[in-house]
């Protein structure tokens, strides 16, 4: 009986390349998602995500739903929006955050017209919340591809991109390069986020960052730690997700994000590090 619910659904081909896309995206999200809190980049990523929205929109009005044209439209969306909220804020008042909020704000409504010209509300949904259990071989190849770059990239920068989080100041100081690994990350979250849009669409690509690092966060200090736990926290979200999905006809992407909430939450309530239940022990 319990074999049947938990292992029985990948018997399947297509769960089995839902749950291999699954644990590629939670590979390389986790520690992006980590280096985007430490650097207090998390709503920055949420405007980011809805930044690849025209793109790929507009990927779909000349392909179909073709991962492939979607994922070059969303990539390169989203580097424009991140590349104008950069001017703007180089020449002009305006703090990076906030130009990203405006950007972010233009391309959802320029996504949404785009969809709505040529549509049904079956595509709106996929496209909007995606769909993991759709996960073709030409999907796998993509996600596989970003993971790869991603880990090969962070393995790179890892040591420069500790020291400008927890002493920018310093790594000004020694000549280090953060603007060149500010547009590398930036770089990174986007293709990230575009991989991820296959399974968890343009609303939703975020979460599988965001809160499995969040979750982390109330467990260890240590930041290897941090990250291992995160990148398993993204895969236990993504298998008993797909499970969830499986079983009680839920939309996939949604699922996975609830789980992932339901690991934050309880890290938050009853974590080993800064949790509710350690200020009240401390309060005693």
């Amino acid at each position: 009986m319990i074999y049947d619910f938990l292992f029985a659904p990948f018997e399947y081909i297509f769960m089995k390349k839902a749950l291999i896309g699954c644990l590629c995206l939670a590979i390389s999200c986790g520690p992006v998602g980590i280096f985007l809190i430490l650097r207090r980049m998390s709503l920055m990523g949420d405007a980011l995500s809805h930044s690849i929205l025209p793109g790929a929109a507009l990927g779909y009005v000349l392909m179909g739903l073709s991962l492939l044209p979607m994922a070059i439209g969303g990539v390169i969306s989203g580097l424009i929006v991140a590349v104008l909220a950069g001017i703007v804020s180089r020449y002009t008042m305006m703090k990076e955050e906030a130009s990203f909020a405006g950007f972010f704000l233009i391309s959802v409504g320029l996504g949404v017209l785009i969809i709505s010209t040529r549509s049904n509300s079956v595509d709106i949904m996929h496209i909007l919340f995606g769909s993991a259990l759709a996960i073709d071989k030409a999907s796998l190849y993509v996600i596989a591809s970003v993971s790869t770059i991603t880990l090969s990239v962070l393995a790179v920068l890892y040591r420069s991109l500790i020291m400008e989080c927890f002493d920018s100041e310093f790594f000004h100081m020694i000549g280090g390069k953060g603007t060149r690994n500010h547009v590398i990350f930036l770089f990174l979250v986007v293709l990230n986020l575009v991989s991820g849009f296959q399974a968890m669409g343009t609303l939703l690509s975020l979460a599988l960052m965001i809160l499995p690092a969040l979750a982390a966060r109330f467990w260890s200090q240590k930041l290897l730690s941090i990250i291992i736990l995160t990148i398993f926290i993204a895969s236990i979200s993504g298998y008993a997700g797909l499970i969830l999905s499986y079983h009680l006809n839920l939309p996939s992407g949604p699922a996975i994000v609830l789980i992932a909430g339901i690991f934050y939450l309880l890290s938050l309530f009853i974590g080993s590090r800064g949790s509710v239940l350690m200020y009240l022990k401390r309060r005693k």
